[in-house]
């Protein structure tokens, strides 16, 4: 090798995207509907070694990072869509840990050079820890996305983004002054039946999450 000539590098053909040296993936939301979930509803898994095919459901939200082929502070997946009274019914978004509970209405995405085309819909998500209607609100988020309903499709998949909602370092100190205040009002009171402390764990922690997201509003 000449002085100054670079050394050959070797690329498996059995090498991931995720793994090869500055690959990034950050994908716009026209992107994932219009190309990478469309081409998988249709069958052309080109694009499997990129985004991993799995029921997110059976897994709770902090384990599927080191479940997904590529991504740093963002995680994608392509989910089967299971419905809780077979076709026609809403779909089941029940984990063993918790629930994904749906906020607000599914925002239209269109395509950014005709408007007037619309591409799919996205579905924001929260994970909530334990059962409704006692849930206990997490930050974990999720972002699902759908082509449209009117689109005669032969799978029905959804391509899902996870992440952590971020939380400013005040807002981590104020928490934990909190869970503090919390853990001293459970041992100082009087003996309760487990039921009771759950109860009463899930109303603390769900006051806590309300005067978070007030404190990172102002």
């Amino acid at each position: 090798m000449e002085f100054g000539q670079l050394p050959e590098v070797y690329v498996s053909p059995s090498m991931e995207f995720g793994q090869l040296p500055g690959f990034r993936f950050h994908p716009t939301e026209e992107e994932l509907l219009d190309f990478y979930l469309k081409k998988m509803v249709l069958g052309k898994h080109f694009c499997s070694n990129i985004i991993t095919f799995l029921d997110i459901y059976h897994h709770a939200p902090w384990d599927l990072p080191g479940l997904a082929k590529t991504g740093e502070r963002e995680w994608y997946f392509f989910v089967p869509r299971e419905r809780k009274n077979g076709h026609g019914g809403r779909p089941s978004r029940i984990t063993a840990t918790g629930y994904w509970k749906a906020t607000g209405s599914d925002r239209p995405i269109r395509c950014l050079t005709d408007p007037k085309r619309l591409l799919g819909l996205r579905k924001t998500l929260v994970f909530y820890t334990g059962r409704a209607p006692k849930g206990c609100k997490t930050d974990w988020v999720m972002n699902e996305y759908r082509l449209p309903t009117a689109c005669s499709l032969p799978k029905d998949i959804v391509l899902c983004k996870i992440y952590r909602k971020a939380t400013p370092l005040r807002v981590l100190e104020e928490r934990a002054a909190m869970e503090e205040v919390m853990a001293s009002q459970i041992t100082s009171s009087y003996p309760l039946l487990e039921e009771d402390v759950y109860s009463f764990y899930n109303q603390q922690m769900n006051f806590m999450q309300d005067f978070v997201e007030e404190v990172e509003e102002k």
